[in-house]
């Protein structure tokens, strides 16, 4: 026997609320209509759903067992509408992004860790990967967002780019490094040094060996190479060696390595770091919602940045 489970969503409230016309005024029905579902389901099931001449209304003992799996229906479709809702709206759902291991380690998995705050129903699948990668799992329906430094002239014809934070390279060290106390840093002042060099295949490597050249140090010694993130920052924290890192690295990673920048300018590509996605693809709705807030967070720490290093020039 196949029942209508709006007929038992109709009885769950008629009981709940004690008669006819009150279960018809909640559920925004006219009495005649919710009397006739009641007649249908009784038909069906060819017994009583109410105890005849009982005022209030009074449920048969199958009634009342029949109202609450109806009751149970009736929440799990309102637990269904809600959770539809809340997908068109970007609040839930499943996000696949992908991003280059430095940003997404130094700046951006902090504001994921906001984000996911604020939308506890947005599941985000993270990766690794550099433009090459990235471009492909965007292309093949792997990834939803891309997080990256592009240069405008990188950008395939078919993808859009956002841009998020200006490019900004500086030469970190750790705190109380003897560089930090020297005036007027020369050339020789920095031979003595070695370097940590970031993975070799990384755009951030090609930027170590551009930013060198620019002040005259072609030749230098790599004395820890292609590790992630943590430890380079580890390596850097524990030894005099100094490394190319884009600043915004610098300036977060400061709530938990005690790091420094050295007051040499250096070369920097002229990239940003920034959203790729599909031009003709949207995506799921939560793209929408997780962008508009690396958005809002990419302004306000470019903010605190261009004010810190305003300071900086004045102390200087």
């Amino acid at each position: 026997m196949k029942m209508d489970s709006e007929h038992l969503e109709i009885l769950s409230v008629i009981v709940e609320k004690g008669g006819l016309t009150e279960g018809a005024e909640a559920l925004g029905k006219s009495q005649p209509s919710v009397s006739r579902s009641m007649a249908l389901l009784e038909d069906r099931i060819g017994m009583p759903l109410f105890e005849p001449g009982r005022r209030p209304l009074r449920p048969t003992e199958l009634g009342a067992t029949l109202a609450r799996l109806g009751a149970r229906i009736r929440a799990a479709n309102q637990e269904a509408s809600l959770l539809v809702r809340r997908f068109r709206q970007g609040l839930a759902g499943r996000l696949r992004v992908g991003g280059s291991p430095i940003f997404m380690d130094g700046v951006v998995a902090t504001m994921i860790a906001e984000f996911q705050s604020r939308h506890a129903d947005v599941q985000i699948d993270q990766s690794y990967g550099y433009l090459d990668t990235l471009e492909a799992g965007l292309r093949n329906g792997g990834l939803d967002v891309a997080i990256l430094p592009l240069h405008s002239s990188q950008v395939p014809p078919d993808m859009d780019f956002a841009p998020l934070l200006s490019g900004n390279n500086v030469i970190a060290c750790r705190a109380g490094h003897p560089l930090t106390r020297a005036r007027g840093i020369t050339l020789a002042d920095i031979a003595p040094f070695a370097w940590i060099a970031p993975p070799a295949n990384s755009p951030l490597y090609r930027d170590l060996q551009r930013a060198l050249k620019s002040i005259g140090q072609e030749d230098f010694r790599v004395n820890f190479s292609g590790g992630t993130l943590a430890s380079i920052q580890s390596v850097l924290a524990g030894s005099d060696a100094l490394t190319v890192l884009p600043y915004s690295v610098v300036f977060l990673s400061r709530r938990t390595v005690p790091l420094e920048t050295l007051p040499l300018k250096i070369d920097h590509p002229d990239r940003q770091l920034g959203v790729l996605t599909m031009a003709e693809r949207q995506g799921p709705p939560a793209v929408r919602q997780f962008n508009a807030f690396l958005q809002a967070e990419c302004e306000r720490l470019q903010a605190r940045m261009d004010h810190e290093q305003q300071v900086t020039r004045r102390r200087g």
